[in-house]
């Protein structure tokens, strides 16, 4: 009978089972936690939160090559094929509203400015040992912009894209606690007030004759960069086009929802103990929230010197919304407005340089990417 049970446990994962898969496990479910009790990121966090702890049960057979390993034929299949990524960025495109930006084209200059932050996360990297490739797919967190830190990473550090995705999603689902203390520490209660005038409307030829110029001068400019900027625009171009309401909403829902499963599952392949815990991960957890406070310090700067020279509506807060994360720095952006000034609606005012972001983050990363390769 002792035999018999000694077999059975020697097969059981908990014979295996390590104090770090334990750790992993447990960050899994404080993932989880995030996602149900704090509604921080949900669709991301949540079954991304469940993979990992699947990917430190040993014995699953989920992380093999062999047949079986699901987790691995999401990585090798959508994640290093780049499908997740640019599909996913096709649904962002046809969720996204470029009105308020060209309602007011100068507020770009927030979004550029802002990614400074990739600048100085791959900076610090790169002086405290990283490789240069390394450093440079860690400054990319900066940019807040998940699908092109996915895109980048597969392609400058696969090695460590599990900590690096990780690290992009988790602070962009937590903006809301890393950017009020910068907001006010770098605005005064006068400026917070500041009610900004409504914005005028944007014809639906604006937004076409944008996105094909944009598509093609991108594009142009940098060939890397094309699968980003091409299904971006192809996903926002279905949204404006107003006879394609099938394909957006296909782009707005199934197509995301099925590309977010593949992403999640795929990511959760790098999140394994022996994969994830080491202090590379820990490095790249403080570079990324240097990245993500760089971004949202210049943005708010940028913007309280564009109300100095002459801009003198603008609400300095919107600054805060430089960076690529959509919806929660514009929400950010509302709250601390009408904290400040009930009267005050700043939303539609701070997509305008979210938008921007989303465009900018892109460049930069590819940018980065060109002087590289």
């Amino acid at each position: 009978m002792s035999e018999f049970i000694e077999r059975f446990w020697n097969i059981t994962g908990f014979s295996q089972v390590s104090p770090a898969n334990v750790v992993m496990m447990a960050a899994g479910c404080v993932m989880i936690y995030l996602a149900v009790k704090k509604d921080y990121e949900p669709l991301l966090l949540l079954p991304l939160g469940f993979g990992t702890i699947l990917a430190n049960i040993p014995r699953s057979g989920l992380l093999d090559a062999a047949p079986g390993g699901i987790f691995r034929y999401f990585f090798d299949y959508t994640i290093m094929t780049d499908l997740a990524p640019i599909l996913l960025f096709f649904g962002v495109g046809a969720m996204t509203d470029l009105g308020p930006l060209l309602a007011r084209p100068s507020l770009m200059l927030i979004s550029a400015t802002a990614q400074i932050g990739q600048f100085a996360a791959l900076l610090v990297a790169a002086l405290a040992g990283y490789g240069i490739q390394e450093a440079a797919a860690i400054g990319i967190i900066g940019g807040a912009n998940g699908p092109v830190t996915v895109f980048m990473a597969t392609r400058l550090a696969p090695e460590l894209i599990g900590p690096i995705v990780v690290t992009a999603y988790l602070y962009m689902a937590l903006v809301h606690l890393i950017q009020p203390p910068i907001m006010k520490l770098l605005t005064n209660p006068e400026e917070r007030r500041t009610e900004m005038a409504q914005l005028r409307p944007v014809s639906r030829g604006e937004k076409i004759t944008f996105i094909v110029a944009v598509t093609i001068i991108a594009s142009l400019l940098l060939p890397v960069g094309t699968p980003l900027f091409a299904f971006f625009m192809a996903g926002n171009l279905l949204r404006e086009s107003g006879v394609t309401d099938r394909l957006s909403h296909a782009a707005q829902n199934e197509i995301t929802n099925i590309f977010i499963i593949c992403l999640t599952f795929g990511i959760s392949y790098s999140l394994s103990a022996d994969k994830f815990l080491n202090l590379k991960t820990l490095g790249i957890l403080g570079l990324g929230l240097l990245g993500f406070a760089t971004s949202t310090a210049v943005g708010v700067l940028t913007a309280k010197l564009m109300k100095m020279l002459g801009r003198g509506d603008l609400n300095p807060l919107i600054g805060a919304a430089g960076l690529a994360a959509v919806p929660h720095s514009p929400r950010v952006v509302q709250q601390l407005g009408r904290e400040a000034n009930p009267s005050n609606y700043l939303l539609m005012h701070s997509m305008g340089p979210n938008m921007g972001a989303i465009i900018a983050s892109s460049m930069v990363a590819c940018v980065i990417y060109s002087l590289l390769i």
